[in-house]
Parts: structure tokens; sequence; C-alpha cells
């Protein structure tokens, strides 16, 4: 089930593409040096609805840990919409890393925020009041 937000409701931001910093062209320069960008489409800026904050996975790069990819998270914008509620992710204490305290260099997206580095304060705790993380959900359950 892919729950949707009404866009409409929030305001639309226009930040710089943190990827190419602003410029439109490929960072990298790996195709051609005359490459456009591939988050921003060359136009340099990328819109972000609603509250933001700066990618924690990336550190608002735009680029993947440890390689010249985009971040998986963010998807290269450096920025991500977030819940108006939002409190640091009690997984990663607000890195994005999985287990960053045990492997200082991981490049693993932390599970429970996805590499967000925050959740919703509704969710902190857990998906549904009074479940364990990682119980069995019945097929009735489901379907609620």
């Amino acid at each position: 089930m892919r729950i949707t937000r009404d866009r409409e409701k929030w305001h639309s931001i226009e930040v710089a593409c943190a990827f190419c910093q602003g410029r439109g062209k490929d960072p990298f320069g790996i195709m051609s040096p005359a490459a456009i960008c591939q988050v921003c489409g060359g136009r340099g800026v990328c819109t972000v609805y609603g509250p933001t904050a700066t990618c924690a996975y990336c550190q608002g790069t735009g680029v993947h840990p440890h390689s010249r990819l985009t971040c998986a998270t963010c998807g290269g914008i450096g920025s991500l919409e977030v819940s108006e509620d939002a409190v640091a992710c009690p997984g990663c204490k607000g890195t994005g890393r999985e287990s960053d305290y045990e492997y200082p260099d991981s490049v693993l997206s932390c599970g429970h925020c996805g590499g967000k580095g925050v959740v919703a304060a509704r969710h902190q705790k857990g998906s549904q009041p009074g479940r364990k993380r990682h119980s069995r959900v019945t097929l009735e359950e489901a379907r609620i």
C-alpha cells in the first residue's frame, strides 16, 4: 500500500542541485565535459516540497559515499522531504548510516529511517502501538 501526500498543501522550494553544485553539468565529466546533470536535467535547481532537511546519509552532497553515484536516499538533490514532527532516528542517532557507532565507515543506509536521519515522532516507537518491530502480521491484519 502506497501512501501519497497532497503536495498542493505544501509549499515548493527550489534548491540548488547538490550533485552538480548548481552548475547543471555532470560533476565527474565521465560521459563528456558537456554532459548535463542527471539529477536536475541541466537546470541546476531541483524542487522539493514541504518541510525539508539536509540528507543525513550523504551529508547534503548528493553523492553516494565511496562512489560517483547519486545518493540513494535523496536522489542526488541533497535535501529531502520530512514530516513536520520529525525527530532524530533512534536507530542511527541521526547519522543516516547503519550501525555508525559499530562501523564508523559504513556505506549501508539505516534500516529504520532509510538514511534520512529523522523519523516522524508518531512512528518512532514502531509502526503500530503494542507491536514488536519485526513481528509477523496475519493476512487479516494486513487487510486493515
